[in-house]
């Protein structure tokens, strides 16, 4: 049966010290609601350590006891973790950081008397999506759905941008240095959405009392584009001259298992395997829902690619040096 709502005072963000994360323990404190960050590593948090009402903490999600103890005193819970690769390609690493911890985070936020609980997914979370990373989000999804203690809702993003995140920012330094840029999914379909419209949504869901538990928010940005734009896009906004060539499906896979064995995997199989699924709100509009109007890209990203000098010098003379 589920807890009456509580006033909201305290909420604690899991995997607090992330893109979304900062963003949104930014966007708490500027509503006066105090902020407890919980990451697996203190210094992974170094950037909210001024905020005025906010506490960081280390904690290990898989301590279920360690985690319930950290969520005493909170009457909501965001669980922001997620992976977009793992070690290998088993399964195993997407599994354990999206289902595991969810669970852990359920049964502890359960224990500390937590009343409200909001798990951050992914557009196409599915278990029988056809990669790790989307399976994994849909069995998490399915363990939120499953509670009958806690007050939940879900909030399913396509992909986010903003200041630092892992869109624009990671295709920035290849479209600055390549001549050209081979692009895998160059047709795969998305609709970028804001990171500040996405952690107004995650408010708007917290300081609703009449919203019904188990309810799932779909966010999606004004426009859909397909990957191939978006980095033309950053290209010719951060004044590159980086011409964009779409792969075939083989020559995708080949660059995906390449980039597998990379360091850092820019680019893995299962980034290729989720690209076969476009990430577009299919079902009603989650920001309209929540009352808020979508930012455009346009609105926020030429800022943060506008070219340094040096940037510009460095292109002009390769451009004359091809000439």
């Amino acid at each position: 049966m589920l807890k009456s709502p509580a006033p909201l005072r305290t909420v604690a963000l899991l995997g607090g010290s992330g893109f979304v994360g900062q963003a949104l323990a930014s966007r708490l404190q500027a509503a006066g609601f105090r902020t407890r960050i919980l990451t697996r590593r203190l210094e992974h948090a170094k950037p909210l350590w001024l905020l005025p009402d906010a506490r960081c903490e280390a904690v290990e999600v898989h301590d279920r006891a360690a985690l319930a103890t950290a969520l005493r005193g909170c009457e909501a819970l965001v669980n922001l973790i997620g992976i977009l690769n793992e070690k290998g390609d088993s399964g195993r690493g997407f599994r354990r950081a999206h289902v595991d911890a969810t669970v852990s985070a359920l049964a502890a936020a359960e224990a500390a008397g937590v009343s409200r609980f909001v798990q951050v997914s992914a557009l196409n979370a599915d278990p029988e999506g056809p990669s790790h990373y989307l399976r994994s989000k849909g069995e998490a999804e399915q363990r939120v759905l499953e509670t009958r203690t806690l007050r939940t809702a879900i909030v399913r993003p396509s992909v986010i941008f903003g200041p630092g995140d892992g869109l624009f920012g990671r295709f920035l330094p290849l479209v600055t240095w390549l001549p050209f840029l081979p692009l895998a999914g160059a047709g795969a379909r998305m609709q970028p959405v804001f990171v500040g419209d996405v952690t107004e949504a995650i408010l708007r869901i917290l300081g609703n009392d009449q919203l019904a538990s188990g309810s799932v928010f779909e966010l999606g940005g004004p426009e859909v584009w397909t990957l191939g734009r978006l980095v033309e896009y950053t290209a010719r906004t951060s004044g590159h001259a980086c011409p964009v060539i779409g792969l075939p499906a083989w020559a995708g896979r080949l660059q995906a298992e390449v980039c597998e064995h990379l360091p850092g995997k820019p680019f893995s199989r299962d980034n290729w395997r989720s690209l076969k699924r476009d990430s577009v709100v299919q079902g009603e509009d989650g920001l309209a829902a929540l009352g808020i109007t979508a930012t455009p890209i346009d609105s926020i990203v030429p800022a943060l690619l506008k070219p340094s000098r040096r940037a510009r010098d460095y292109s002009a003379k390769r451009r004359s040096a091809q000439r």
